[in-house]
């Protein structure tokens, strides 16, 4: 057999061999960059979907604070919604010269309740809500007579 017949079969597995090798190292680049691609994506999917977790822990907990603090009125008139401020409460209590414990005891509540409301910290439930508005449209002298009736 001649000598370039028994070189061609050699080169040319030495060359495919070398195409081979070069493609792996091509390929295993390009794979290197998806794998880190992809621990990247799962790391940053992980943190979603504990952050997605954790808020809809919040939401329940408000739910449920706000459920405590002003459940739906069942029995009120559904013409008319009353609607409550803390700043307005406090303006009303000092415009009827009242302390936090007179004002409770027109509306049917504790003192404590009442500075609870105007720092915001808590809601009056709805039953309470027609006795605070019947409040507005009271005078002092009359708020005074109220009060001494009470007591």
């Amino acid at each position: 057999m001649p000598l370039h017949n028994r070189l061609m079969p050699n080169i040319a597995s030495i060359l495919k061999s070398e195409i081979s090798r070069v493609a792996r190292k091509e390929v295993r680049a390009e794979t290197l960059a998806l794998k880190k691609a992809i621990g990247t994506y799962r790391a940053e999917i992980a943190s979603l979907k504990r952050r997605a977790q954790g808020l809809e822990r919040e939401v329940r907990r408000l739910r449920k604070t706000n459920a405590k603090v002003a459940p739906p009125a069942e029995n009120e008139t559904p013409g008319r919604t009353l609607r409550f401020g803390a700043h307005g409460l406090a303006a009303q209590r000092k415009r009827l010269a009242l302390s936090a414990h007179d004002f409770g005891l027109l509306v049917g509540t504790t003192g404590q309740s009442i500075y609870k409301w105007e720092a915001g910290k808590a809601r009056p439930r709805a039953r309470i809500l027609p006795a605070i508005a019947a409040l507005r449209t009271m005078g002092k002298k009359e708020a005074a007579a109220r009060l001494a009736s009470l007591r």
